[in-house]
């Protein structure tokens, strides 16, 4: 049973929200790593030259670079979605090749397996 298309439509308008929001939290705290789309490194910011200076830029990497990585990795997988969208694969589990739940997808859009291989 394939996804309907108002359906699918809706999925995809929800992920490309997300990937808006994501986009959005990563600026604040990295900078684009490469022309490949949601390819970030963490922003280390030039605060002063004084100890108490580094300390705050090293502090503040510290805190962002486990947001940075957790927030990258939500934008790949809404991409890959979106890309598997594209390709007519979506909504397919990568492992077991079956149909996803549309429930489970209505949850968690960007999601690449069903509840059994999760």
């Amino acid at each position: 049973m394939a996804i309907d298309p108002k359906t699918l439509e809706e999925l995809k308008e929800a992920l490309t929200r997300e990937k808006e929001e994501l986009e959005k939290d990563l600026a604040r705290i990295a900078k684009p790593a490469s022309e490949k789309e949601g390819d970030y490194e963490p922003a280390f910011e030039d605060i002063g030259r004084d100890i108490d200076d580094n300390i705050t830029e090293v502090e503040q990497f510290t805190d962002n670079l486990p947001v940075e990585i957790t927030l990258q990795k939500k934008l790949h997988d809404v991409l890959e979605a979106l890309e598997r969208m594209e390709k007519g694969t979506y909504g397919i589990c990568e492992n077991c090749h079956q149909e996803i739940d549309i429930e489970r997808l209505k949850a968690n859009p960007s999601a690449k397996t069903c509840i059994k291989c999760r």
